[in-house]
């Protein structure tokens, strides 16, 4: 089955703390993806959206045929947002022949990678993880296919550019971020392009879980930045929206992370939450070819095994893109190289995705062995009181800026 073109899903309901697997009939040897999640602890507001994507897309796969025949089987295990117990999932699974990796979380991934490096085993790293992990000539086994979180961050500043004349030399950007390696992220090319483009670069840190923003909102009241990016979670954005209230601040500067999702905006209001922005590296809704068919093929049927309500969800399409990626490499990987698949096959396989967007789930990737990411497009969207409005085409800016950071950083990385 070519993923490309055919990519479409059926739901089936995620396990806590289990492993789960979805498999066919076919008689082949399967292909399998290693997912350590956390579905117990931080992110339970993505990751089962997450992982019931990669387990729809594996159900439909092997009810059509596999890849090249061979049935796809997904393995969930939970690690608590936890490094440690990451680490562990990771090697129990590798003892198991794994070595197909995703870890959804930014500390963990961050602590498994050095293993995944020295082992040679391929890290799937979409939309979380170090920003310089996209150069494949220092993370060879490494895939953040879509945008880092600094390329990501990067092409905020370039909207926010846009919407200010083309001109930052006199603006000030605020940036509110839970003080973790999660929020942590952007601060090295924010850093960088404001010393490029002269606007004034407020950091505003806020402790876990995000509850207590009043102070950061004060100083942001007193500061009056022109923009303020966020990189908050789930239920940050909520307590966001009620100090953007109460410190006059318009709605329509705060330019949000990715990480922001229908429950979140249903939690602040559809009214209250008009004008909000959003920078994200999928398309939303379920318009979108591969979930509106699985919605009307099955659950319109009664057939979905798993609640709708998560079909409904950004998060869910995220999802979606991560494993039509991986699953489209695995497809590569055979008919290219022929079977077994293994971590070089699949290494090079990754490094052969061209112009694939998952049938319009995300912004097309071309991945090479010296990018990883497959380009880092991006687009900025706006909630208009019922939908999100895309306000830019997907692109990527500021490429040579990041490279340079990227480069930098890479170049002081070390397995050991």
């Amino acid at each position: 089955m070519k993923v490309k073109q055919h990519i479409k899903a059926v739901a089936v309901a995620t396990a806590l703390a289990a492993s789960a697997t979805v498999a066919s009939a076919q008689d082949k040897e399967p292909i399998r993806f290693g997912l350590c999640f956390d579905l117990s602890k931080s992110y339970t507001f993505i990751s089962p959206q997450v992982a019931q994507a990669a387990q729809d897309l594996a159900m439909y796969t092997n009810e059509n045929g596999g890849i090249e025949g061979h049935p796809v089987e997904v393995i969930i295990r939970d690690h608590g947002n936890e490094p440690q117990r990451g680490v562990e999932c990771y090697e129990q699974l590798k003892r198991e022949g794994v070595f197909l990796f995703n870890f959804l979380s930014t500390p963990v991934t961050n602590a498994v990678l050095p293993r995944a490096m020295k082992d040679g085993n391929v890290l799937m790293q979409s939309f979380v993880g170090r920003g310089d992990a996209v150069d494949g000539e220092v993370f060879e086994w490494v895939f953040p296919v879509g945008p880092t979180y600094w390329q990501q961050a990067a092409n905020d500043v370039a909207f926010i550019k846009g919407q200010m004349g083309g001109d930052l030399s006199k603006a000030k950007i605020g940036f509110i971020y839970l003080d973790y390696p999660f929020g942590q992220e952007p601060i090295e090319i924010l850093k960088t392009l404001s010393e490029k483009e002269g606007f004034e670069l407020e950091l505003y840190p806020v402790p876990l879980p995000g509850s207590d923003q009043a102070g950061a909102w004060s100083k942001i009241r007193r500061d009056k930045p022109d923009y303020v990016i966020s990189w908050l979670l789930a239920g940050g954005h909520v307590v966001a929206s009620k100090e953007m209230r109460r410190n006059r601040f318009p709605i329509d500067r705060y330019l949000s992370v990715n990480w922001l999702n229908e429950v979140d905006i249903a939690n602040i209001g559809a009214q209250e939450a008009k004008g909000i922005l959003r920078g994200t590296n999928v398309a939303g809704g379920q318009e979108v070819p591969i979930v509106k068919t699985m919605l009307d093929t099955y659950y319109a049927n009664g057939k979905g095994s798993g609640p709708e309500s998560l079909v409904r969800d950004v998060y869910y399409n995220t999802g979606m893109a991560i494993y039509s990626a991986g699953f489209e490499a695995a497809r590569i990987a055979i008919t290219e190289n022929g079977w077994p698949i293994t971590p070089e096959s699949m290494k090079n396989a990754y490094e052969s995705i061209e112009n694939f967007d998952g049938n319009g789930i995300m912004a097309p990737v071309t991945v090479t062995d010296k990018d990883h990411g497959g380009g880092g497009k991006t687009r900025v969207e706006q909630w208009n009181g019922e939908t999100w409005v895309p306000l830019t085409d997907w692109s990527a800016d500021y490429l040579d800026v990041v490279w340079d950071v990227i480069k930098h950083s890479s170049a002081t990385f070390t397995v050991e």
